[in-house]
């Protein structure tokens, strides 16, 4: 971010600097973690999958019965508004929605004035760069198991994160870059922030839908692998078929593809990100900045 102009949030109706920009301490977003959010990228000056994001807040919205002031159009608008305010070709956008602040500071929704949040940063990588598409990233199957659908349903995109924070954390603690999760069941669920798919024998394997986040850039994947002619299976995976395969790679609207080079230790097919891997990641950073799914906006 410059010195020479701050860049503004979106706050209940008012657009901030972001240096400004409030939420109250009762707002049940950060007292219950009651409450959903989306995140989208900016790439070249356009926002991709804008529509799929929007759809998906809006089925968060509707799975966790928030009482939204917005309608679709409104939402895109508003993000629109803040991407082109802020200017940069390349941007990290996060839209929050909470029940917001009620007379007192309980879990009980009644009267709650609904907040909603939307701002946007620099463009950033979750992992450094070079390992995220040069080299692959190192990481570890966690001891702790992806929260269940029958607890909480992670299609849901909500902000309790703290699953996620623990086991990227012990991942760390560990020495690697990114955590791996497994369901209750012992399957390969999904890391944190990211969806997971293996490369074996030329086909594509990824987890099913029951028990993941429906992840946007997972899906443009998906197109991709259609449109290229790549067999890809929703399958239930064991740690034995991350070992075990060609290549392993994550997925996520900030890093598009991440090769994986390493999984509890074991060297995953060569260790560099493998021929699929690259293939589907070139095509997805050209389709991002070349605004195939894109929304475009006015960036300086």
């Amino acid at each position: 971010m410059t010195r020479e102009k701050e860049w503004i949030a979106y706050v209940n109706g008012e657009y901030v600097p972001q240096s400004e920009a409030k939420v109250s301490i009762f707002d049940h977003g950060f007292i219950w973690g009651d409450g959903v959010y989306d995140a989208l990228c900016t790439f070249n000056g356009y926002i991709m999958e804008l529509d799929r994001h929007i759809d998906r807040l809006f089925r968060s919205i509707q799975s966790f019965d928030l009482n939204m002031p917005l309608s679709k159009e409104e939402c895109k608008k508003i993000i629109i508004k803040v991407a082109e305010t802020n200017g940069a070709k390349d941007q990290y956008i996060k839209i929050i929605v909470t029940s917001g602040v009620g007379p007192l500071p309980v879990m009980d929704r009644m009267d709650c004035k609904t907040t909603v949040v939307v701002f946007s940063r620099p463009f950033f990588f979750l992992v450094d760069r070079e390992k995220e598409h040069e080299k692959g990233i190192k990481t570890i199957i966690t001891s702790i198991r992806r929260i269940p659908a029958q607890c909480l349903d992670p299609k849901a995109k909500n902000l309790n994160y703290a699953n996620f924070v623990l086991a990227e954390r012990e991942a760390r603690h560990l020495g690697a870059d990114m955590a791996i999760m497994l369901d209750i069941h012992g399957f390969v669920n999904e890391a944190p922030g990211y969806n997971i798919f293996v490369v074996k024998q030329g086909k594509i394997y990824t987890p099913p839908g029951e028990n993941i986040l429906m992840g946007i850039t997972r899906e443009t994947l998906l197109d991709i692998c259609d449109k290229e002619g790549l067999d890809v299976t929703e399958a239930r995976l064991i740690p034995h078929d991350l070992y075990t395969a060609d290549e392993v790679f994550m997925s996520c609207s900030l890093s598009g593809v991440t090769a994986i080079a390493e999984v509890d230790g074991r060297t995953i097919g060569t260790g560099k990100p493998g021929p699929t891997t690259r293939r589907l990641g070139n095509i997805y950073i050209d389709w991002a900045k070349n605004g195939i799914h894109g929304t475009q906006f006015k960036a300086h």
